[in-house]
């Protein structure tokens, strides 16, 4: 019987790139795993340093963390939503164009907001299924004078499929 000769050396480099495959993964996972703790311990001695701040300063801790303490921040907070929102937009340039759906929605509304029609018609517009979408903006058309046209409500939603 005749064995095969091999020579040793390939399966010594075989066995060496292994060992340093299994102890670099080892490593990798383990350093994974420590970023995650380090930041966690970040993120709770920031806890603990902001909890010392309120028993420390009381309510005024706030001005720590607040660079605009006093400015308008409360009331204009969500305003980023508002401004600079393209579909808004496009909505309020719809409303006072003079499209003779346009038109119509503005009589119909009388003294109501129109600002405040758009927002809640973008608003309405993301909801994906058209028959809800059609419920939505019948609501919003809704007021305590008028009955809702189901007839406007529905070239409303057309007009607002082909700008938007």
């Amino acid at each position: 019987m005749k064995f095969q000769e091999f020579d040793i050396s390939d399966l010594c480099s075989s066995l060496h790139t292994y060992v340093l495959i299994r102890a670099f993964m080892a490593n990798k996972r383990e350093t994974h795993c420590n970023n995650q703790v380090d930041t966690f311990a970040e993120a709770l001695a920031t806890a603990r340093q902001m909890q010392q701040n309120w028993l420390t300063y009381g309510v005024d801790f706030v001005n720590i963390y607040v660079e605009d303490v006093d400015g308008d921040w409360l009331e204009t907070w969500g305003h980023d939503e508002i401004l600079g929102n393209f579909q808004l937009d496009t909505i309020k340039e719809f409303l006072v164009s003079n499209d003779s759906v346009a038109v119509k929605v503005r009589q119909h509304l009388g003294e109501r907001s129109l600002f405040d029609f758009a927002v809640n018609l973008e608003e309405s517009w993301r909801i994906s299924e058209n028959h809800d979408r059609l419920t939505a903006v019948r609501h919003l058309l809704i007021s305590e004078e008028n009955s809702v046209d189901t007839d406007l409500a529905n070239s409303l939603l057309v007009k607002l499929a082909d700008i938007l």
